[in-house]
């Protein structure tokens, strides 16, 4: 249906061994010391992926990326999303690359120069401050926290959490309401605040299904305390901060879809090695069970059509642009994500008691991806907008 050219067949082949044979051996010692465990060794894998020249594979050529489409970048992010540290070590995970994305379309020379290049180069990290514990995350043009002009400053105070990768971060972009009497969508702006500006406080990394992480791979509470940083890192304009963060989702969507569906991939290959290998009794196997045999078979269809259907969309978008595939993108991030939840859940019982366990990354996965329903917009909310104008086309 799609055709791979060869440059992409080898760039996907080194990738793939690169994951297997460099990143995997990793993983365990990631799950179960955290990310400043490995912080270091992976350091020197970014150090290889530079010289493969592998470095950045969704930033433009001028930016110092391989310059990849979304459709191929989605075929390398299932790659990477095959070991939890996949991302990372090609500098491509979130919530940098939408950082870096929505710093080359939007940011000034100077932010460029200030911000973007040590991030291209993987000398900091960021994060994205946006949800706030006090207003539901599935209507970000509801918040609190406000920036008052005041004279060439911005002061900020709000309260944030969720602040993915804010542990170590050098800079978030922040979103705060900047127009209290415009449009719900033209209230807010995002501006860019260096982390280690007075009045900026990380409260605590937010403990996920009893994990707090840390590092990269943790969620923060945030508080924004008379925090004055100058009008300079508005990031594009004034009460344009809901339009730029739909544009930093729209790409961000496929990139998770494909890392789930690399998830996919990896929980399916354990599922079916264990399968083949564990005996329940004397010359019987899990694989000669037919409900483990239905699982290999639903999930195996499952993983193949939602694929099919991520790639549609990255091509469309590719082709005609983000609004024109908005309906494919809310179809991907609901289905997707509910196919990486059965597929997860089939792998893991198919471990028993060893699933619930940390040696395997299933257990990691199923801790933190039970978030892909609710991230990036619920469920409930990409089914009623979907629904909603499908249903306008028969009136």
């Amino acid at each position: 249906m799609f055709d791979i050219p060869p440059r992409l067949k080898k760039i996907l082949s080194t990738v793939r061994e690169f994951v297997r044979e460099e990143l995997m051996p990793l993983e365990l010692e990631f799950i179960h010391d955290g990310f400043y465990a490995v912080e270091p060794v992976l350091n020197e894998k970014r150090q290889m992926v530079k010289e493969l020249g592998l470095w950045l594979p969704q930033i433009p050529l001028d930016y110092g990326g391989l310059g990849l489409s979304l459709f191929e970048h989605g075929l390398v992010s299932q790659e990477l999303g095959q070991t939890p540290i996949g991302h990372y070590a090609f500098n491509c995970q979130a919530p940098d690359s939408g950082n870096m994305e929505i710093l080359i379309e939007h940011g000034t020379a100077e932010q460029k120069e200030q911000f973007l290049r040590p991030l291209l180069n993987g000398e900091i990290r960021s994060c994205f401050s946006m949800t706030e514990p006090e207003h539901a995350g599935s209507n970000p043009t509801v918040m609190s926290t406000a920036a008052v002009a005041d004279r060439d400053q911005y002061v900020i105070n709000g309260h944030k959490w969720f602040t993915s990768s804010a542990d170590g971060a050098a800079f978030a972009v922040v979103m705060a309401i900047t127009n209290p009497e415009a449009g719900r969508h033209n209230r807010a702006s995002q501006i860019l605040v260096p982390l280690d500006t007075p009045g900026v406080e990380r409260l605590r990394n937010v403990s996920v299904m009893g994990e707090a992480g840390d590092g990269w791979a943790s969620h923060a509470e945030m508080r924004y305390v008379d925090v004055r940083v100058p009008k300079t890192n508005l990031l594009g304009q004034e009460g344009h901060g809901f339009a730029i963060a739909q544009n930093r989702l729209g790409p961000g969507r496929i990139h998770h879809c494909m890392r789930w569906l690399g998830i996919c991939e990896r929980a399916f290959d354990l599922m079916c090695r264990y399968a083949v290998t564990r005996e329940i009794a004397p010359g019987r196997t899990l694989a000669d069970q037919q409900t483990v045999q239905n699982w290999v078979a639903e999930s195996r269809a499952e993983i193949n059509a939602a694929r099919l259907m991520v790639l549609e969309t990255a091509d469309k978008i590719d082709k005609e642009g983000h609004y024109a595939a908005r309906d494919e993108v809310s179809l991907i991030k609901f289905h997707v994500a509910n196919v990486l939840q059965s597929v997860l859940d089939r792998a893991l019982q198919v471990h028993g008691g060893l699933g619930m366990t940390d040696d395997t990354p299933l257990a990691y996965w199923y801790r933190h991806e039970r978030a892909a329903r609710i991230y990036d917009g619920p469920d409930e909310v990409h089914k009623w907008s979907v629904a909603r104008r499908i249903l306008q086309s028969y009136q």
